[in-house]
């Protein structure tokens, strides 16, 4: 089954430290260059800007290439909210026969489907016979460039 879902490695948040970084409140400018602050006197911790829901929160680690299309890209880091409801088009980690993945969730009458975002992979009829449970949806990616 590997071949067909990308992987997740897991990680639950280290809610214990805060991490204040340096924020540009001002905006970084995409076209001509402006004039940049002389001081940064504002902070932000990530982990209060980007987790609402702290404790049903993960983070989970994309292995493979099935939701490039989704821009889920391998080594992409997500963050995952358990408490939120799945709902058709949202992206969720899923846990099918022994394994998680990532795929685009979608609801039809009497059937769920999960859908992956690279046309080498097949969407995947979730059916009486699996074992499954949608694990949380996915609210945030984190790549590196």
């Amino acid at each position: 089954m590997q071949d067909r879902l990308s992987a997740i490695q897991l990680y639950q948040p280290d809610y214990n430290h805060l991490v204040n970084l340096p924020l540009a409140d001002q905006g970084i400018s995409a076209g001509f260059p402006s004039p940049a602050d002389d001081f940064l006197d504002l902070s932000i911790d990530l982990n209060k800007e980007l987790i609402k829901h702290p404790y049903a929160t993960f983070y989970g680690r994309v292995r493979g290439d099935s939701m490039t299309g989704a821009g889920l890209d391998d080594g992409d880091l997500l963050i995952i909210d358990k408490s939120l409801q799945p709902q058709d088009g949202k992206i969720a980690v899923c846990f099918i026969d022994g394994e998680f993945t990532v795929k685009r969730i979608k609801l039809e009458t009497n059937s769920l489907w999960l859908m992956p975002e690279n046309k080498k992979y097949k969407p995947l009829k979730v059916t009486e016979d699996n074992e499954f449970i949608i694990w949380g949806v996915v609210t945030c990616v984190i790549k590196n460039m």
